[in-house]
């Protein structure tokens, strides 16, 4: 294995940055293809249009992210593995990996496209823009296959501490799904199914691309195609570490679901005032993911290696370079959310709801912070049954209550809604902290 790609020696702080970065790059430009559709959108079409892209967008995002977090079962894996000076089992864990992600694209290909309405019945969709709402979900849902497949590429190149691929991949992706929302949505007038076909051909482009530079590169061990077949025990090692993840991404996803909805059910204006939100949200909480992605494969290796005491200098590091990043953002979400609101959307009224609604969002930059890293150090840990647990009664005993109890308030603010995000970010740094005092007496007798 390169020395770049090993975290178990030499400095710490260093090699976590320079992981970090093209994380976070990445990250960026994947978040592009969803505020690129929005942005061109909200430029040249109608309000209808970025309502149903907002909502439509925001669940194909928490589908996504549940793949991404499922193939966080991948990522540690691989990442242990080669800690422990296995590497040679890397080629069987990719192999059952593709298997296991290729049975779960086939059948989300059939399913989305066959729930598409009853998803947007779901989110409360206005009616105004409940069929271009389906459209777009039944689009994507089709190019699962293309979406599933860049997801588990990219973690798998993390998983052996390459973070420099996937961003060069989706960088490709990024320019051309920029250029076929332009073509499809500016030139054509194609709406909401222009700027989903513009998402899924960039993300079909992503995936052959990744696939060319595998290929000439290879990977730091040897994989054999005895090893694409279901191997039972590494699909039940990744299930055992990808399941809790995945299930606390996606319910906390449905947590944000729901907000979305109680909002759709207060008006147009209200409903894509939100969706532009949380699309500067995305922007927003770029830094501290990419914490948390880096940090679970810089933890997994040195598990491996045994080196406790060094996985937690690393999240120290973590911590305090995240925290001094998430005051700028503060500053600038909270008080010129209305700049980067109208960088999405033309309406003053839609700009005006969506600044309102960050100002809640600039306060839980300032948790998330710290939130990010532990859950980035528990997943490494393998511990990821707890950020499951900690994610899910943040989400449904704060978040959604808290919404709910703030849109039946006179008059209704979207900061007061908003609110119920930071009060759920609270409460779960609290269990982090206290489960981190756990963790401690478990590992540190371990160190090597």
């Amino acid at each position: 294995m390169s020395r770049e790609g090993n975290f178990t020696e030499g400095k710490i702080l260093s090699p976590l940055i320079r992981f970090m970065v093209p994380v976070f790059l990445a990250m960026f430009l994947q978040a592009m293809y969803g505020a690129v559709d929005l942005l061109i959108v909200g430029k040249f079409a109608q309000s209808i249009d970025v309502s149903a892209v907002s909502t439509g967008s925001q669940i194909m995002m928490t589908i996504t992210n549940l793949v991404t977090s499922f193939a966080m079962g991948t990522t540690i894996l691989l990442g242990q593995r080669i800690g422990e000076g296995r590497g040679k089992e890397g080629g069987r864990v990719i192999g059952s990996s593709i298997c296991l992600f290729t049975m779960i694209a086939l059948a989300f290909t059939v399913l989305i496209p066959m729930l598409c309405t009853q998803l947007s019945s779901m989110m409360n969709a206005p009616e105004e823009a409940f069929r271009e709402t389906s459209e777009y979900i039944r689009i994507c849902g089709l190019g699962s296959l293309f979406i599933i497949a860049y997801n588990l590429i990219g973690s798998i190149f993390r998983g052996i501490g390459d973070s420099k691929t996937p961003l060069m991949t989706v960088l490709i992706a990024c320019v051309c799904n920029i250029a076929g929302d332009l073509l499809l949505v500016a030139v054509f007038h194609m709406g909401t199914a222009g700027a989903a076909i513009a998402t899924v051909v960039a993300q079909m482009i992503s995936v052959i691309v990744s696939l060319l530079i595998l290929r000439k590169v290879g990977l730091p061990f040897q994989m054999d195609k005895s090893d694409l077949r279901f191997d039972g025990s590494i699909i039940r090692k990744v299930t055992a570490l990808g399941i809790p993840i995945a299930l606390q991404d996606f319910l906390v996803g449905v947590s944000f679901l729901v907000l979305l909805a109680i909002v759709n059910g207060l008006g147009l204006v209200a409903s894509a005032g939100m969706g532009v939100a949380e699309k500067v949200c995305g922007f927003i909480m770029l830094i501290p993911a990419a914490f948390m992605q880096a940090m679970a494969a810089f933890v997994a290796q040195n598990i491996g290696a045994g080196k406790y005491k060094r996985a937690q200098q690393a999240l120290l590091y973590a911590i305090a370079v995240s925290t001094m990043l998430a005051v700028v953002m503060f500053a600038v979400t909270f008080w010129k959310g209305d700049m980067l609101s109208g960088i999405f959307a033309n309406d003053p009224e839609v700009i005006l709801a969506s600044a309102d609604y960050l100002k809640a969002y600039a306060i839980d930059c300032l948790l998330t912070c710290f939130l990010f890293c532990f859950i980035g150090f528990f997943n490494g840990l393998g511990m990821t049954r707890f950020v499951m647990i900690q994610g899910i009664i943040g989400a449904f005993l704060v978040r959604i209550p808290v919404a709910f109890f703030m849109s039946k308030q006179v008059p209704v603010s979207m900061f007061h809604i908003g609110l119920a995000t930071p009060c759920s970010t609270v409460l779960q740094v609290i269990l982090c902290l206290i489960w981190y005092r756990s963790a401690n007496k478990k590992f540190a007798s371990l160190e090597k």
